[in-house]
């Protein structure tokens, strides 16, 4: 079906070039795109433009919207190139690329998430084999290459990221605790029940807000369940290198362990998590929590009032799991419109270039999104990556993102999240049975259903 789109897109653009008399209105339909922020920096003021061509970017990372949009309106008015940005509202960006692509005017510059993304949507990505862009990198290590054809270069990774949980050990302190007493999941499980039961006292609980509406149910559902995906890589002695048609669901009991610790032991009652509407990260930065369940990306954020906040991994009850390391890997990877025009093609490496080398630029991504694996990006100081790094260099494992390989990742998490909407409002066994239905057998039919 995306082959046939993409053949009909590449004849709707000829069209369309030569209604407009050859020009490229990347504005167009804009109004109608369902999306959290919109920006054309067309009619910024602009110096004698350096290249032909336009660019629209349509950004997976709803973080990096404000940022996004300056740095667009910014290069506008270095070149003269109109660059807009789409952010796509958290949890929708999968519906946003398929309405945006079916546009006369479609992203120039996209995210392909992970390997069966790239299965979807690696025909509308330029190869970007020996490109500028490629040239930069300081690493292929996050890139994604077509699943039908191994040279080629569908997609080139942006952003090294990790998660796990954020803790504030001046909390775990205040409450008589040390982060020495957290090595494993009986470790976590005792300071956090103690803080649970002390909150009135103590004036914080353990855990902020576990939300799962579609702004905050991705870090239970992306990411959290990523436990299983790892624990059962790591019995079967292998790393998944492609997506499997069905999952044994042997750890799930553990990312049950580490869920209820969550939910139960938290600022806020389960039964209110399914309408969502709690801030999970003003609640840490203003110290109502010790425990905030999230990644690298929020470092700026929480340390501008908990500057010594650490990261320590998903424990979960796991054998050995002493040496468990961070979540560490990436879903963000950049792809160039293979339909767009050559113009607005080279536009767009051009942007990406100036990206990652700009230094000014380069620092602002970094910023926002911790490190970037280009030989001429600013160093990172990110607090989280450097954890990572620290469990590393101690001969922990690292936590692989086994979780890149969910199939039909939009409708297999949407069934997770109903099924854990109902556990939060009953925690019975039989409603747990239809969370474990949802991950294992709703593995088994998203594959069936892509395959």
């Amino acid at each position: 079906m995306k082959k046939f789109l993409a053949i009909i897109l590449a004849m709707t653009m000829v069209m369309a070039l030569v209604a407009c008399g050859g020009s490229n209105n990347s504005s167009s339909d804009s109004a109608s795109a369902p999306a959290e922020s919109t920006s054309d920096a067309s009619a910024a003021p602009a110096a004698e433009p350096t290249a032909s061509g336009s660019v629209y970017w349509l950004n997976f990372k709803p973080e990096l919207d404000e940022t996004a949009q300056a740095l667009a309106k910014t290069y506008t008015e270095k070149t003269g190139v109109p660059v807009k940005v789409v952010t796509a509202a958290s949890g929708t960006y999968g519906q946003t690329l398929t309405a945006e692509m079916d546009k006369s005017a479609p992203p120039t510059m996209f995210v392909i998430t992970n390997p069966s993304m790239d299965d979807e949507w690696g025909d509308y990505a330029l190869d970007l084999t020996g490109t500028a862009i490629a040239n930069e990198l300081s690493t292929d290590a996050y890139n994604l290459y077509n699943v039908n054809d191994p040279s080629k270069l569908d997609a080139i990774g942006y952003c090294y990221e990790c998660y796990g949980i954020i803790v504030n050990p001046d909390l775990i302190e205040k409450a008589g605790h040390s982060m020495d007493e957290i090595k494993n999941f009986d470790g976590l499980k005792a300071v956090a029940e103690d803080i649970h039961s002390r909150a009135a006292e103590l004036g914080f609980d353990a855990f902020s807000a576990s939300d799962l509406d579609g702004s905050s149910s991705w870090r239970f559902t992306g990411h959290m369940i990523n436990l299983d995906y790892v624990y059962e890589e790591r019995a079967a002695g292998t790393v998944w290198t492609e997506q499997p048609a069905s999952i044994t669901g042997e750890f799930v009991p553990n990312y049950k362990n580490l869920f209820d610790l969550c939910i139960n032991n938290s600022t806020v009652e389960p039964s209110t998590l399914a309408t969502g509407g709690h801030d999970a990260e003003a609640e840490f930065k203003s110290g109502k929590a010790a425990f905030f369940v999230n990644g690298s990306w929020e470092y700026a954020a929480v340390s501008e009032t908990v500057p010594n906040a650490t990261m320590i991994p998903y424990y979960c009850g796991v054998a050995g799991e002493e040496k468990a390391g961070l979540n560490c890997g990436t879903e963000n990877n950049w792809a160039v419109n293979a339909m767009a025009s050559a113009e607005d093609q080279q536009a767009t490496i051009d942007f990406m270039v100036w990206l990652v080398t700009d230094p000014d630029a380069s620092a602002q991504m970094v910023a926002q999104l911790g490190i970037m694996p280009y030989k001429q990006a600013v160093e990172s100081t990110n607090g989280f990556l450097n954890d990572a790094a620290e469990y590393t260099a101690n001969g922990c494992y690292v936590m692989d993102w086994a979780t890149n390989y969910q199939p039909d990742v939009d409708n297999y998490r949407a069934g997770i999240v109903s099924a854990l909407n109902a556990y939060c409002a009953d925690q019975s066994d039989a409603n747990w049975e239809t969370v474990r239905t949802a991950i294992v057998d709703g593995w088994a039919a998203a594959y069936a259903n892509t395959h």
